[in-house]
This record gives structure tokens, C-alpha cells and sequence, in this order.
């Protein structure tokens, strides 16, 4: 299938959240200021674009393409594997700046704390891998094997470890981002997908099929806690002003809300968003949480102390991944 590609420089000068439609292969611009879409990213041959991260300078997004529907779960998913990819932008102008072909599905990929590689992962049902790159020529420095069918990379909020969620495995590698070297695989629960830092020196991992998040202490590489939910998890975002837990259910199309009381995190409000909820993110002041739901093709943005509902936007067909600059 091929698409539109961006071919003229957008002038994106200003704070604004990228979301990724992964029906229409595009990327919507909200320009914070205005709350509202202002532009629209197109993406050549890119079949169901998925996660987008921010390089630490600003300057680029990277784009994951999975060629794969992830929106009803990440275990034994059906894909698609001729077009796997990741597509590099540059975030002012929406122009494609490199495009890596991948042998295999990368579920996201991640930035080190310099911007000078770019990690991503290699789902197969044996071993996976992670593929790490040299952002100044694009040329691969490392290959790491880690666990099953690999799914988000992530870096620990002071990017002194790398996590990779191996879905298959239901563990998590542990890796030195120095040596490339893994320091601990750490037993979850079932169907791990994405290990999100957060600021009190805690991952959380949301486990699918288990319905739990395992909370991993970064200075002990272990197992601090389990959260049992009741719901399959899209996403957890650390409100770190509020010290709160925020959890998406896909299922109910909601947003859950956890905070500490007696030493254990417990359930404090919900607040409904649209179908199949899924990423969660806050703005610099932690001050609004932006949703991400796949099956409403909108975004909601919800004030982030009093749980109120500012607006909900639409967006392109099956958003999933988003990020502020």
C-alpha cells in the first residue's frame, strides 16, 4: 500500500503534542496554545504507524511503523511483515529525515539520554533483540538479545537503565546503556509491554493479560510491587506532582486513578475517556494529562488536579502513540 508523503516543510514553531493515527498513517498536530489540530503529518508507506518518541534536543521524532493492528492486545499479534520500519522526523518542519528498514517489528523507538543512539527492538518468537543505532550517520553499534517478542524500550527517568518489556517472556531486561550489557531479566506478569519511568525512581510495566502493573525499583533492578487492576492496562503515567498512578482501560474506555495510602497504591477516582483508552501524557507542568483513544479516533485532555474533562479533540483513525514538545 503506499501513501502520501509529506512533501512540504509545516512550520510547527510552537508547543505541541504529536499524536499518531495508525489507520490513516498520520501524525496530527495540537497546537497547545489553541488546543485544537493545526496540522496534519503525512507518512509514506508507513502501514499502522504506532509509538513516537522526542529526541532530548527536540529536534527529531522517531516514528515505530508495526504494520500491525496492537489496538486489541500485543501477545500473539498478526502481522504484517513487509514494511517494518522506523521513520525519523524532523519535528518543526514534518519532513522525513532517515528511514530505517528493519528485518523485524519494532514496537517503539527510544532515544538515550544524549540523543546520540537510538534504540529499538526486534519481536520474533524466539529470542528478540535490541537493535541500537548511531544517531550521527545511522550506522548500527549494537545488537543486544534479549527476551521474547520484545515490545517497549525505555530509559529509567535519570537514564541510567535501559528496560525492555519481552511480552512472550513476560520479563523485563535490565540494560547498562554504557556496555550494552544486561544487568538483571526481572520476572512480571503476563504480557508485559512497556516499563514507563516515573520520577519516584520507580517503572511501572503494565502487564496485559495478567491485568497487573509490576513496579520495579531502578536502584535494586527488582520486583518492588505488584498492583492487582481488574482491567487489562493500555498505558501507566506517573503523575509525579500529585504522586498518583495513572492507568489506562481499554476495555471500559477510562482512565483509572491510583494513589498511596497505608504504603499501597490505591484506587482514587476514574474518569471516562472514549474507546480503547490507551497512552497517557502529561504536559512539562503536570498540570493537563492527554488520552489517546484508539477506537473514538480522539484525544481527550483532562485537567490533571481536578479531574475534569477541558476538551476532547478529534484526531486521525486509531490514535495510539503521542508526545509533547
Amino acid at each position: 500500500m503506499v501513501h502520501e508523503e509529506q512533501t512540504i516543510p509545516l512550520n510547527i514553531n510552537y508547543p505541541a503534542a504529536f499524536v499518531v493515527n495508525g489507520q490513516d498513517n498520520t501524525i496530527s498536530v495540537i497546537k497547545l496554545s489553541e488546543m485544537k489540530v493545526t496540522e496534519t503529518i503525512k507518512l509514506k508507506d508507513a502501514t499502522t504507524p504506532h509509538h513516537i518518541t522526542l529526541s532530548p534536543n527536540k529536534k527529531q521524532l522517531a516514528v515505530a511503523i508495526t504494520s500491525a493492528d496492537l489496538s486489541g492486545g500485543h501477545g500473539g499479534m498478526e502481522e504484517d511483515a513487509s514494511n517494518y520500519k522506523v521513520i525519523i522526523l524532523d519535528a518543526v518542519t514534518g519532513l522525513v529525515i532517515k528511514t530505517i528498514v528493519l528485518p523485524k517489528m519494532p514496537h517503539n523507538a527510544a532515544y538515550n539520554t544524549t540523543g546520540d543512539e537510538l534504540w529499538m527492538g526486534q519481536q520474533a518468537e524466539g529470542a528478540g533483540s535490541v537493535i541500537v543505532y548511531n544517531t550521527t550517520d545511522w550506522s548500527i553499534k549494537d545488537v543486544i538479545p534479549v527476551g521474547k517478542s520484545p515490545s517497549e524500550i525505555t530509559f529509567s527517568a535519570d537514564g541510567s537503565w535501559a528496560f525492555v518489556a519481552n511480552t512472550d517472556d513476560a520479563t523485563v531486561s535490565v540494560i547498562d546503556p554504557v556496555t550494552k550489557s544486561i544487568s538483571a531479566t526481572l520476572q512480571v506478569g503476563e504480557d508485559p509491554v512497556g516499563a514507563w519511568p516515573a520520577a519516584d525512581g520507580n517503572m511501572y510495566v503494565d502487564n496485559e493479560n495478567s491485568q497487573t502493573i509490576s513496579i520495579l525499583n531502578v536502584a535494586t533492578k527488582t520486583v518492588a510491587e505488584t498492583l492487582n487492576l481488574g482491567f487489562k492496562p493500555g498505558y501507566a503515567a506517573y503523575q509525579e506532582k500529585a504522586g498518583e498512578l495513572w492507568v489506562s482501560n481499554a476495555t471500559d474506555g477510562k482512565v483509572v486513578i491510583y494513589s498511596r495510602n497505608n504504603n499501597s497504591w490505591q484506587r482514587k477516582t476514574e474518569i471516562a475517556t472514549g474507546a480503547d483508552a490507551h497512552a497517557i501524557i502529561f504536559d512539562e507542568d503536570m498540570k493537563l494529562a492527554f488520552v489517546t483513544n484508539q477506537g473514538a479516533h480522539t484525544v481527550t485532555v483532562i485537567n490533571a488536579t481536578d479531574y475534569s474533562k477541558i476538551t476532547t479533540l478529534t484526531v486521525g483513525r486509531m490514535p495510539n502513540g503521542i508526545v509533547i514538545r
